[in-house]
Order: structure tokens, then C-alpha cells, then sequence
């Protein structure tokens, strides 16, 4: 067989008729290491946001989208403040997508090898792999993508156009989980009219997929519109932000380490020339190559497209897999231990990373240098002993009319939740969705004010003085230890309440 052909598919593929179960253990093993890890460490401050958003559910909110805080409020109804219960639906969701990667690589033509390769390196890829470790819409995110690529796989496959309507439904939750997945539906678009997928065009059912994922998405861009699309101005303020401080910085770079297991690398690169090179499957180089280019253009952060990996993987699994039937049967079986064994070296280095393995010990120590995420994961339970036994140290007069000022999300999430066992009052915020809830009435003339600085503080509030700090037991430094732990008790507002409200959302 020529080089050139290992990139081709033949015009009709057969699927194999291999039991998909191999592929079902592994994805099931991949979530049961998650769940037995889960319950390390404590919330990240992005699940305190969602999770606070729960417990006002509404068809959208300042920052996303509506459908992961639904999601989670399910979860509290069903687990309280169990991290592994709340952790379930992310685990899940990863579950599924290691599952339909295998189901991709098999209905492009791949065996056993293929399968299990491609559920493998997916499993142990740091993008998905981080998405099972806390609820965030990154993990759902990555769920609709990957099935909208399933999708459009068995689509061609089978020139069956019923399937735009299913790929409409997963856009329309996609579009209710996270607004960047219009990326993907714009590659979507340009595969059709760049490839022989145009033909698709005047069929009615890419209309009626149309129509499934407008309807989908209706509730969420009917609240869009009562709120002045809040929610674009949000984006376009993080955004800024981001590029401001370097989080666009390693685009590509990052598609390497992160959203792909490293070692898989020669293989999802040959998926992606191998759907280019095969006329029936070259839209889905479209709806990677699209997102790709538009993310690096507007300088978008590197795991905005993570969720295209699966698909490039699955494709470049089968044709590492008829590549290796050219090979002499030792050549065939070395080659094929080393890339099992090359991508689980960096998938376990990447776990030792990226799961709370363990709140102590050496490993710990080995994680907590090396991710962020962990380390913002220490301290909400500190912090809001801390603020109640500030509050506690008050008059009686104070405490009766006292309120609690927060400066970010983190501290929202753990005054409004864990705070709710020492009796704190509903904090108050003008950040994101705060900003919508209000202020109580009448104003509280005491207030605890976090995560702001001394002169942040007096220039808002009377009588500020310093009453403690935030910090926590292990001496991690996170955001909220090293940026803003000062603790302050002040008095009634400079500016009447609702002044201060009147200069509108805090975007952060």
C-alpha cells in the first residue's frame, strides 16, 4: 500500500463488527478513577459561581449560559455539598465522550486497535482528563462538541441527512452551555459549502436541525435580549482581560501539551490530514481547522478548541491502525506497545497533575506546584470560618444589621453556601449575575467586606478598619491569599446604594 493511501479511507466503510464493551470498560474505569479521586482538596472557585447561580435558576446568567447551573442544582438536590456528588455530571460527560471517541474511530472503519487507542488517548489527554475533576461548562462544552463531530461521522457515512437533527439538538445545548461552541457551528458551515456536503443544503432536514437548535437555544437569547445581551459585554470585558494578561499567550503551543495527549500527537496530525485527504469526511477537517484558525485570529485561550481532539484522534487511529497491517508482525506489535506506552507515560504524569490524588504527602506537594486549578481549590472552608467569627466578635446591634460585601465569585459562592452553616447573610456583589440580585432593603450600615483592597474599601465604605485575613492551612498561595486577603469590618456607604449599583456590572 501506497504512503499516500494510508490517509484515504476507501469510498464505503465498513464498519467493523467488533462489541464496542472494551471501549465501554475503559471510558467506565476512566470515570471510576475520577470519582475515587474526586473527593480530595475542596470546591474551585468556578464551581462555587456555578453553584451559587444554581440556587437562582434562571434562562441565563451574566457570564453563561444557563444549562450548567441547571445541571448542578439536579446534583445539590440529589448529593447537598458532596463534592463527589456535585463532581458526578462532569464525570459522566467525560465518560460519554471517551466512549463516542471509540465509537468515531469505529465508525470510520477502525477495529479493536483503533478503538481502544483512541479511547485511551482521549481518556489521557489533560483537557478532558481536567474537565472531570470539578463541574464546569468546559466539561459539558466538551460533550456536545464531540457528539456534533459523532454526528456528522455517521451523516457521511451513511449520506443519512435525519442526522442534522440530532446535530441541531447538540448545538442548541451547546448554545446552552457555553456561547464559544458557535465556533464549531461556523466550521460546520464552511465544511458544508467548501466540501460535496453542499448537496446537504437543500435537504429539509438541515433546515429542520436548523430550526431543533434555534428552539433549543430560544430561552436562553429571549433573556439575552431583556438584558441588553449583558452577556456579550461580559465576554468582550474577560476577554480584554485575557489577552491583557498574557492567558492568550502558547495558542499552539498548547494544542500540543494540553488538549491532546502529547504522545498522541503524530496521530491526531494524521487524522487531521487523513480527513482532508478523503473527499466523503473532509468537512470535519473544516470544523477543526475553522475554530482553530478564528480562536488564534481573535487570540481566544488554548482549550477553546480542545474538544476538536477526539475527532482528530479517532480518524488518525485508523490509519495508524492500517498503517501497522504494512508492517512485519514484530515491527507491528513493537510499534504498537510503544505508542500504548508513550501515551500512557504523559497521561499518567498528566493525572499526577491534574486529579486531587491526595490532600497530603509528596504528591500533593508535586500537584499543587504544578496546577493552578488545585490550588485554587484551598481555603473557602478558612475563609468563611474566618468572616464568621468576625462576625461573631460584633456588637449586637451590628450583627443585627450587617452585611457582607465580596469582591469576587470564590468568595460569593462560599459566604452564599458554606456560610450557610454559621448562619452568614446572602452576600452582597456587583460582579456578574450579583449585579441582577441586588442589594437587601433596607441597606445593611455594617458591612464585612472581602477580597478589596484598603483604599477600595474606605472610598466606598465609612470606618473601615482591618479585621483579619483570609489564608488557609496548607500555606498554599492562591488568588485569594496572595491578591486581596485583608478582612475588613466598615460602616454605612458613601453613596446611596442604589448610586452605586446605577454604574452597573462588574465583569469578572
Amino acid at each position: 500500500m501506497h504512503s499516500r493511501e494510508w490517509f484515504k479511507l476507501p469510498p464505503a466503510v465498513v464498519v467493523p463488527k467488533e462489541s464496542i464493551t472494551p471501549v465501554l470498560i475503559i471510558a467506565v474505569l476512566f470515570g471510576l478513577g475520577h470519582v475515587l479521586t474526586n473527593g480530595q482538596y475542596g470546591f474551585h472557585r468556578d464551581e462555587l459561581q456555578f453553584l451559587s447561580d444554581a440556587q437562582h435558576l434562571d434562562w441565563g446568567f451574566v457570564p453563561y449560559p444557563p444549562l450548567t447551573s441547571a445541571l448542578e442544582l439536579v446534583a445539590f438536590k440529589l448529593f447537598g455539598l458532596s463534592l463527589v456528588g456535585l463532581r458526578l455530571f462532569s464525570v459522566l460527560a467525560q465518560v460519554v465522550v471517551i466512549l463516542v471517541s471509540g465509537l468515531m474511530a469505529r465508525d470510520l472503519g477502525g477495529g479493536r486497535l483503533a478503538q481502544v487507542f483512541t479511547a485511551i488517548a482521549v481518556g489521557l489527554s489533560p483537557a478532558p482528563m481536567g474537565n472531570a475533576t470539578m463541574f464546569q461548562y468546559s466539561s459539558f462544552d466538551m460533550l456536545w462538541w464531540v457528539l456534533i463531530a459523532w454526528s456528522v461521522i455517521r451523516l457521511l457515512r451513511d449520506d443519512d441527512p435525519r442526522w442534522w437533527v440530532a446535530i441541531g439538538l447538540f448545538a442548541g445545548l451547546g448554545l446552552q452551555t457555553k456561547y464559544s461552541i458557535a465556533f464549531l457551528l461556523v466550521g460546520v458551515l464552511v465544511g458544508v459549502v467548501l466540501t460535496d456536503a453542499r448537496r446537504y443544503l437543500a435537504s429539509g432536514w438541515l433546515w429542520a436541525g436548523v430550526v431543533v437548535a434555534l428552539l433549543v437555544f430560544a430561552p436562553n437569547l429571549v433573556w439575552l435580549a431583556k438584558h441588553d445581551f449583558i452577556s456579550y459585554r461580559f465576554l468582550q470585558g474577560i476577554h480584554a482581560r485575557d489577552v491583557n494578561q498574557g492567558r492568550a499567550d502558547g495558542f499552539l503551543r498548547d494544542q500540543f501539551l494540553i488538549n491532546a495527549n502529547l504522545f498522541a500527537a503524530p496521530v491526531w496530525l494524521a487524522g487531521l490530514v487523513g480527513y482532508f485527504r478523503t473527499r466523503r469526511y473532509r468537512m470535519l477537517a473544516w470544523m477543526y481547522v475553522v475554530p482553530l484558525l478564528l480562536f488564534l485570529l481573535l487570540r481566544g485561550r488554548f482549550y477553546y478548541v480542545s474538544s476538536t481532539y477526539p475527532m482528530l484522534l479517532a480518524m488518525g487511529s485508523v490509519i495508524g491502525e492500517r498503517w501497522l497491517r504494512t508492517l512485519h508482525p514484530a515491527w507491528r506489535v513493537a510499534t504498537a506497545a510503544l505508542m500504548f506506552s508513550g501515551v500512557a507515560a504523559i497521561g499518567i504524569y498528566a493525572a499526577l497533575i491534574i486529579m486531587p490524588m491526595t490532600s497530603s504527602g509528596p504528591l500533593r506537594d508535586f500537584a499543587l506546584k504544578r496546577n493552578n486549578d488545585l490550588r485554587e481549590k484551598v481555603g473557602w472552608n478558612q475563609l468563611v470560618t474566618r468572616v464568621a467569627a468576625i462576625r461573631d466578635a460584633l456588637s449586637a446591634e451590628q450583627q443585627a444589621d450587617l452585611g457582607i460585601v465580596v469582591g469576587n465569585y470564590g468568595e460569593q459562592g462560599a459566604i452564599a453556601l458554606l456560610g450557610k452553616r454559621y448562619g452568614l447573610p446572602t452576600p452582597i456583589t456587583a460582579l456578574n449575575s450579583g449585579w441582577l440580585r441586588g442589594y437587601p432593603q433596607p441597606p445593611p450600615r455594617t458591612v464585612i467586606v472581602l477580597g478589596s483592597s484598603r483604599e477600595r474599601a474606605d472610598e466606598l465604605f465609612t470606618d473601615c478598619r482591618l479585621a483579619g485575613h483570609s489564608g488557609n492551612a496548607w500555606g498554599v498561595v492562591n488568588e485569594e491569599s496572595r491578591d486581596h486577603p485583608d478582612i475588613f469590618v466598615c460602616g454605612p456607604a458613601r453613596k446611596l446604594w442604589s448610586e452605586l449599583w446605577s454604574y452597573g456590572p462588574e465583569f469578572g
